[in-house]
């Protein structure tokens, strides 16, 4: 018994589990000191995630940006970089989204793979700046990383005041034209004919009715699964990972650190401008808006690449865990009045518990020291 515990304490998803469980537990304790019931407020928390199949396809509809950008950071972890940036290339991949679908007119399909691929061109163009300075200068990506997110954020504002895509009396620009959306059945449950036939099945009309169901989930799942391939298949991707294990014998194998830095920081930067594509081609209101301080999808992002050990597979886990808990976390307002900055409280044990996630393993080697001293 002693030994199986020894040897769990030394697998990464024992760590994850622990932290997961902390983190809830410090949230029951917080609920429970100010005077809410937590078995009441984890409750309405489940409620809210699997209460209705409207609240299920909410869960994956909010999962997607964060499981994408998960995937941005994580693929940059596996390389040696922190991508501490994925926030301000999201921005620019939903800028580029913005006006390319607005500007320019195509065929249904054709329009949204456009949108799609200029998109991560513009966010691989943003990320791949971090790699040159990094490459080129050794300035580190953490610092020109975060600094492109506030150049990010203000050149939205500014994009936005343009003339002739500024929508009058708002503080945001025109929709995204509907042949570039990628929304689930689009013109036919807002045609007469059909809205009456999905109105006949209950469970439909709460998912296709009061919901903005797209594609995005699966093209999110579609990237994850390439990224594994390419990083654990590929000659490309044996390459970014001996960068990221040993820069000095990959230089001495014959790898050429400086494109591969690079290389790595583009692709990052090009999976967070899909999640910024797919948040404007899926979901209301399709237009970029005015700025007043980031969103979070990419600071998300690190949290759910931490809790998925940087492995581009677990970005789906645990994307989803944070999608659910931030959006049946709502309901925990509503229904019995508890502050939803609870769940913030939650998610940030969780990701310090993980940070500290290395205690695990110099707490089993302790214990089998100590078990082989008697």
């Amino acid at each position: 018994m002693r030994d199986m515990t020894i040897n769990l304490l030394k697998k990464t998803w024992v760590a994850v589990a622990l932290s997961i469980l902390m983190g809830i537990l410090v949230g029951t304790v917080i609920l429970a000191a100010t005077g809410y019931n937590p078995i009441e407020a984890f409750n309405s928390l489940t409620n809210g995630i699997f209460g209705r199949p409207k609240y299920m396809v909410q869960v994956l509809i909010k999962s997607t940006p964060i499981i994408l950008t998960g995937l941005s950071v994580a693929f940059a972890f596996k390389t040696g970089l922190f991508n501490i940036g994925a926030e301000g290339q999201f921005i620019v991949g939903a800028i580029t989204a913005a006006l390319v679908g607005y500007h320019f007119q195509f065929p249904p399909v054709i329009h949204f793979f456009v949108v799609i691929i200029c998109a991560m061109v513009a966010s691989g163009i943003w990320g791949g700046a971090v790699g040159f300075l990094k490459a080129k200068f050794g300035i580190h990506e953490v610092i020109t990383s975060i600094m492109l997110n506030w150049v990010a954020l203000y050149l939205n504002n500014y994009i936005i005041s343009l003339p002739g895509f500024k929508k009058p009396k708002t503080e945001a620009s025109y929709e995204a034209l509907a042949s570039s959306w990628s929304v689930v059945a689009n013109t036919y449950k807002t045609s007469k004919e059909g809205k009456d036939a999905i109105m006949q099945n209950p469970t439909l009309a709460d998912i296709l009715l009061k919901t903005d169901l797209n594609y995005g989930f699966l093209i999110a799942i579609i990237a994850v699964i390439i990224t594994w391939y390419v990083l654990n298949k590929t000659t490309k991707g044996f390459e970014l990972r001996a960068v990221g294990q040993n820069k000095d014998a990959a230089e001495f194998a014959g790898i050429n650190v400086r494109q591969n830095v690079f290389q790595a920081m583009a692709i990052s930067g090009m999976i967070a401008g899909l999640a910024g594509a797919l948040q404007i081609t899926g979901t209301n209101p399709h237009r970029i808006t005015v700025l007043a301080a980031h969103e979070g999808y990419g600071f998300d992002g690190i949290a759910v690449a931490l809790m998925a050990g940087s492995n581009p597979i677990g970005c789906i886990f645990s994307g989803l865990f944070f999608g659910a808990i931030k959006y049946g976390g709502t309901s925990l307002q509503s229904d019995i009045g508890a502050p939803s900055e609870i769940i913030s409280i939650i998610i940030g044990t969780i990701v310090f518990f993980i940070a500290m996630s290395t205690l695990f393993p110099i707490i089993a080697n302790k214990l089998k020291k100590k078990g082989a001293a008697k």
